[in-house]
């Protein structure tokens, strides 16, 4: 499952590098691609959405339109 989410508070790479460590911890297979520019965040996981939304929102950012 391919999972586009929109990230609003991304602000360089080290960002990128937390959100897709973050992801790896909660699946180590997942395929993470970071958009600093566009502030995205694409998945490719067998993960649920949920369990890779509530990752990255662990590591401290806000996913747009989730709570």
């Amino acid at each position: 499952m391919a999972l586009k989410l929109k990230v609003p508070n991304i602000a360089c790479e080290g960002c990128a590098e937390t959100i897709t460590e973050s992801i790896h911890t909660m699946e180590p297979d997942a395929k993470v691609e970071v958009d600093v520019q566009a502030k995205t965040v694409t998945v490719e996981s067998t993960a649920s959405e949920e369990s890779i939304k509530q990752s990255i929102v662990a590591a401290g950012y806000e996913i747009e339109g989730y709570q």
